[in-house]
C-alpha cells in the first residue's frame, strides 16, 4: 500500500495512457476494412457459379440462419465500439485525475 501511495501519480498516468492507447488501437483495428467494387463483383460471380453448380444436385433445404449471424456480427461490432469507447474514457479520467494536485495532510 505504501508503494501505491508513494507512486500514485505515476501509476495513474501509466494506467491512463495504457487504456487510452489500447482503446485507440482496438477501435481502429476492429473497424471493418473497405472492399473495392472488383472484390464485390468477384464474390458475386463466385456465388452465382456455386449456385449454378449446386442447382443440378438435389439437396434437402436447411432453415435460413443468415439473419441470426448478421445480428450477432452487428451486436459484436457494437459491443466492441462501446468497450473501446469506455476504455478510452476511463484512460482519460485516470490521466486527468493524476494531474490534479492533492492537498497534503
Amino acid at each position: 500500500m505504501q508503494f501505491y501511495l508513494k507512486y500514485q501519480k505515476e501509476i495513474l498516468r501509466g494506467v491512463g495512457v495504457f487504456l487510452l492507447v489500447v482503446g485507440f488501437i482496438v477501435n481502429f483495428w476492429a473497424m471493418p476494412k473497405k472492399v473495392s467494387s472488383n472484390e464485390i463483383a468477384a464474390a458475386n460471380l463466385a456465388r452465382m457459379e456455386a449456385s449454378v453448380a449446386g442447382a443440378t444436385q438435389k439437396v434437402k433445404a436447411k432453415p435460413a440462419t443468415a439473419h441470426i449471424s448478421k445480428a450477432l456480427k452487428a451486436t459484436r461490432e457494437r459491443q466492441i465500439k462501446y468497450l473501446t469507447t469506455f476504455a478510452m474514457v476511463i484512460g482519460v479520467l485516470f490521466l486527468g485525475y493524476s494531474f490534479i494536485k492533492k492537498e497534503e495532510s
